[in-house]
């Protein structure tokens, strides 16, 4: 079975660890220039608690551009997983199968699962009744799901699929 769900306090190191990843990254792949790297994820989000994973989002205007990505990124500790489900996205990961570090989604920027991410990481950091709400389901799932982690995300996925609805209708006048 994979590493046990572990959900950690709020560290405020996660930033700088995030601008060091950030420069890492577009040092590795200065030749190839992704249009824009975000912090994404819970350890993006100010007084959250998270799993101990850094979630960083790079940006490019199509997807075969990140092929080229893959020897880059390999010498800076990244592997390439290949994720048949996610044909809109393209993944690398820093540390061991099931126990990574850090998690590099790369997708077409501008596009709705771009767009999406930083809705839900930006409606959390404005609105502490729902960060709050994510923070309790967190810690109830990490117990009910110990030791799934596939587990744990599906069951996170409605909750997060409300916020993003509730975003995109701030977003719109809604």
């Amino acid at each position: 079975m994979g590493k046990t769900v572990k959900i950690e306090d709020y560290n405020p190191d996660w930033v700088s660890v995030f601008q060091q990843e950030k420069a890492r990254i577009t040092e590795v792949l200065k030749n190839y220039s992704p249009l824009c790297v975000e912090h994404i994820g819970s350890t993006s989000v100010k007084g959250l608690g998270a799993k101990p994973i850094l979630d960083i989002m790079a940006g490019v205007r199509h997807l075969d551009e990140a092929d080229p990505f893959i020897e880059p990124l390999k010498s800076i500790g990244y592997e390439f997983v290949q994720h048949q489900e996610f044909p809109e996205r393209r993944f690398f990961r820093k540390g061991q199968w099931r126990a990574g570090t850090h998690h590099l989604h790369i997708y077409r920027f501008g596009s709705e699962q771009w767009n999406d991410q930083l809705l839900f990481r930006d409606y959390l950091r404005t609105h502490p009744d729902v960060r709050k709400q994510y923070q309790q389901l967190k810690l109830s799932l990490a117990q009910k799901h110990r030791a799934d982690i596939v587990g744990y995300t599906e069951a996170k996925a409605p909750f997060i699929q409300n916020v993003i609805e509730s975003a995109k209708n701030e977003v719109n006048g809604g």
